[in-house]
């Protein structure tokens, strides 16, 4: 059923073991067809700490991804945001430059879902030092963009206000 068939794709993606790639590969290929199971599938994958902004660039290059998709932007984009921390947290602060690019990108094409995804770094003021120095970076990249919807600098403004 699909719920253990989930959990042996969890299994698969968080712990990367042998034969993970092929366990990955063949739910793909069963479930093709079935939008709300893809979601999923890409969620699951976007949530494990194996996953990096690089593997979320990947992730983004598979051709069932559409950025214009907004559940699938949800499964993916903001599952990593809020649920890898590992990933988005990285040390390098590659997981704040990904998010503000994506909440550029997501604003170009729809400003309500970007200015959900906008909220990940309402908390930046609450973290140490060098990590909310770079968040604050992002956060005021975003700021800086010319056309960025009114919803979304609103909630980039409120977040660097505090």
């Amino acid at each position: 059923n699909m719920t253990d068939r989930m959990a042996a794709l969890s299994c698969a993606v968080q712990h990367q073991g042998d034969g993970a790639q092929l366990l990955i590969d063949d739910f793909y290929v069963r479930f093709a067809d079935e939008a709300l199971v893809i979601d999923k599938w890409f969620a699951v994958q976007a949530s494990s700490p194996n996953t990096s902004v690089a593997g979320m660039e990947g992730l983004m290059a598979h051709p069932a991804f559409n950025l214009r998709n907004p559940n699938r932007a949800r499964s993916l984009i903001f599952t990593f945001c809020a649920q890898n921390t590992q990933g988005f947290h990285a040390e390098d602060g590659s997981g704040y430059i990904f998010w503000a690019d994506q909440v550029r990108a997501l604003d170009a094409i729809n400003p309500e879902v970007a200015a959900r995804l906008a909220r990940a770094l309402d908390h930046w003021a609450r973290m140490t030092p060098s990590i909310s120095a770079l968040m604050r970076t992002q956060l005021e990249r975003v700021a800086a963009t010319p056309t960025l919807s009114r919803n979304t600098l609103e909630i980039i403004t409120k977040s660097l206000s505090l």
